[in-house]
């Protein structure tokens, strides 16, 4: 990373360390912010090529939770689910897997790709007192406003499969590519907040473990919406979602809220698929009155 965070004077109060555990043959790095008597815990699960760097801003507005933010299987330094395909039910099962190991009974909280991962693992069995999702990919992909842009995506995820080794990964890997993700994703005007997304993307997009667990976890990006798991879900949910999301429309967001049994919808205006680090101080007071908790003192 090489421009500096905007939220880095919060994220410096915030004590942090670094751990890891086994679960299903694999080793699943995560990390634990905020203070560890805190009153409650929440899973934060990182969406499709990212990892758990991306949600930081948010966690910076909510310095009295407890958050432990793992990278998903095969991403930043996580490892790979070894003889496993990593589609959407093994990352499903990984996820019960982690919080009875690490923090049975947490919150969880899933944002665009975790989404789908928290809410078809809560649907079957993770057990969870609530569930909060951001940027909820809330209709199957090839069907929003950016079908096409989409469709272009499984194109690119093919070839970069299908190339020899090196070639293909150095296609997934493709800087300029990445800026165009980049570019595409932010609603932002401020010149200083896009540099800072944009070296985000440059920094830990391409932070995959190999091909093949990109290629598995696209397809189960595109393949799967949360509508799938709505219905089963029982858990209180809170849907955090933009008003300008390109990946799914506002309208598709507010029929999502309807499937579950017990779900609330906070809309963020001017915003679009990165909510996390475009708006994070809205989505951290949605997630701070949904979960009751009071703004500490000098915050």
């Amino acid at each position: 990373m090489t421009v500096p965070s905007p939220y880095a004077e919060r994220l410096r109060r915030l004590p942090v360390t670094r751990h890891e555990v086994a679960v299903r043959g694999g080793t699943t790095a995560y990390w634990v912010y905020g203070p560890e008597d805190a009153e409650t815990t929440v899973i934060a699960v990182h969406g499709f090529r990212g990892e758990h760097h991306g949600l930081e801003p948010v966690l910076a507005f909510l310095p009295e939770v407890r958050v432990i933010a793992p990278d998903l299987p095969g991403f930043g330094e996580s490892a790979p689910l070894p003889g496993r395909r990593h589609d959407l039910d093994e990352y499903a099962g990984w996820l019960r897997d982690f919080a009875a190991t690490v923090a049975p009974g947490a919150v969880v909280l899933g944002h665009s790709f975790g989404s789908i991962v928290a809410s078809a693992a809560v649907a079957k069995g993770l057990s969870t007192p609530r569930l909060i999702l951001l940027n909820p990919i809330g209709a199957p992909a090839l069907e929003g406003p950016k079908g096409v842009m989409t469709r272009l995506a499984v194109l690119y995820y093919a070839l970069g499969a299908r190339l020899p080794e090196k070639l293909g990964t150095a296609l997934l890997r493709n800087r300029i590519i990445v800026r165009v993700m980049s570019i595409t994703m932010a609603k932002t005007g401020d010149p200083v907040l896009r540099r800072f997304i944009h070296d985000q993307h440059d920094t830990y997009f391409s932070r995959f473990s190999d091909r093949d667990v990109l290629r598995d976890a696209f397809v189960a990006s595109v393949s799967h919406d949360v509508r799938e798991f709505a219905p089963a879900i029982q858990a209180p949910t809170l849907l955090v979602a933009a008003e300008r999301d390109d990946i799914t429309p506002i309208e598709a967001e507010r029929t999502l809220a309807t499937l579950f049994p017990d779900a609330s919808l906070v809309e963020i205006a001017h915003v679009g698929h990165l909510i996390h680090y475009e708006t994070p101080a809205e989505a951290a007071g949605a997630i701070r009155r949904f979960l009751r908790i009071p703004v500490a003192r000098g915050r």
